[in-house]
């Protein structure tokens, strides 16, 4: 069965945040990681040094079956976050057919961000609202961190 999380967005404090849940929660990070270690990528614009700083993805585990994620915001997209409506839905799947089964299903007559597809952190990964406005993500771990 695929498992359900939660995915908060910031616009620049997502690390500060997320030291403050792991000292309310105690544990430890399974990754942070910045922006700026990110491989350049074909489409994609150069970074500003404030956005190099930024988190590009923060995994925490609260329970044995939740983990509490996040990022930040690049800051040209700071305006694109609403407070209150700064997380997404994060599915993983257990096989990319589930993984492409749920983002077919749930993306339809949605906004699709991201398409399904190999990342360079190693999963098999895609973005997108629902057509009631809702945010989703579909990953699929190829690599166990």
């Amino acid at each position: 069965m695929a498992t359900v999380n939660v995915y908060l967005t910031f616009n620049g404090n997502c690390e500060e945040a997320f030291n403050f849940y792991k000292s309310a929660f105690g544990g430890e990070f399974t990754y942070i990681g910045k922006y700026g270690e990110m491989p350049e990528q074909e489409g994609m614009p150069l970074l500003s040094d404030e956005d190099k700083k930024r988190v590009m993805h923060v995994g925490f585990p609260i329970s044995k079956e939740t983990i509490l994620m996040g990022a930040d915001n690049m800051k040209e997209n700071e305006k694109d976050t609403t407070f209150g409506n700064n997380f997404s839905i994060i599915i993983t799947a257990n096989s990319k057919e589930e993984a492409d089964r749920f983002f077919n299903k749930l993306s339809e007559g949605g906004q699709v961000w991201m398409p399904m597809k190999e990342e360079f952190w190693g999963d098999y990964f895609g973005m997108f609202a629902d057509k009631f406005g809702v945010n989703w993500m579909i990953s699929y771990e190829m690599r166990k961190y």
